[in-house]
């Protein structure tokens, strides 16, 4: 490879998993940068660090594992930027896939994982509908949205830092701003291995986030692919309603007037949403 490159490592309570990845990345690019960040570890994540001489920023309490992942990419200079979890799923060999496809010309490729590469069976029905849903909104298949473990052309993904939320959804917020902005996105297969120790994420409270994630993909994308189909389901109802009322009744009902209305207001919503995202990406462009 011709360009510097950093490979970041957010991680929180995520000892047992660096002291089996880091010794394999020294191994196999000891030429490279590793910065991993330490997100309010309590346990010995911090002293593995130091035993294998990388590169270590501690937050003082936890922020997040995409506050992380923003901290990483300020404090690094390279050119190319890897990204990959600490806790033992992504095998560093698979680094270099990564790398040959961005030498290539892509901006941004990432390791999408078999269905088999699961956490559990939750987690891979919801990583299809995050994949189908997503790949709806860019015309474009996504293979996978949520995949943790991507290498990226450091200058571009800095432009959307600001968008890019604390939590556990950078992911696919970084991915749908790269498609919003027409740059290259590849996904190239991998095994993800079994996690080592327990995962950060919750059912309940993680449960909402999904919700919420299929929001934000629409409206980090194309508002109106989300708003226009709410509009026109509004207005067949009204008109299905008014249509029965009148048939029944001989009359136009307030609630008919309603669904009129509320179609329009949410198309209304929509096409603002439309006009501002693609102010934003503009604005982005232009600096």
């Amino acid at each position: 490879m011709t360009k510097n490159i950093s490979i970041v490592i957010p991680a929180k309570n995520e000892c047992a998993g660096l002291k089996k990845i880091l010794p394999v990345i020294q191994k196999l690019y000891s030429d490279l940068e590793v910065i991993v960040v330490d997100d309010g570890s309590t346990d010995a994540t911090l002293q593995v660090c130091k035993d294998y001489n990388v590169k270590v920023i501690s937050h003082p309490y936890s922020k997040g594992n995409g506050a992380a992942i923003k901290t990483g990419a300020r404090m690094s200079e390279a050119e190319i930027i890897v990204f990959m979890d600490a806790d033992g799923q992504h095998d560093p060999e698979h680094i270099l896939k990564l790398l040959i496809k961005i030498d290539e010309g892509y901006d941004m490729v990432v390791g999408a994982r078999s269905p088999s590469s699961q956490a559990n069976l939750g987690r891979c029905i919801a990583n299809f509908i995050y994949n189908k849903f997503s790949g709806f909104m860019v015309n474009h298949k996504i293979d996978d949205l949520t995949s943790g473990f991507r290498a990226v052309k450091a200058t571009k993904f800095k432009e959307f830092m600001h968008l890019y939320p604390n939590g556990f959804s950078y992911p696919s917020t970084s991915t749908m701003a790269f498609f919003r902005s027409g740059y290259s996105v590849l996904y190239i297969p991998i095994e993800a291995s079994k996690r080592i120790g327990s995962s950060h994420i919750r059912l309940i409270k993680d449960g909402i986030r999904f919700v919420l994630i299929l929001f934000k993909i629409g409206t980090l994308y194309s508002p109106l692919k989300i708003f226009f189909p709410l509009s026109v389901l509004c207005f067949i109802t009204g008109l299905m309603h008014y249509i029965y009322t009148y048939l029944s009744a001989g009359r136009f009902t307030n609630m008919s007037m309603l669904l009129f209305l509320t179609s329009l207001l949410i198309f209304l919503i929509g096409l603002v949403s439309e006009q501002i995202t693609m102010l934003l990406y503009q604005k982005l462009k232009d600096k």
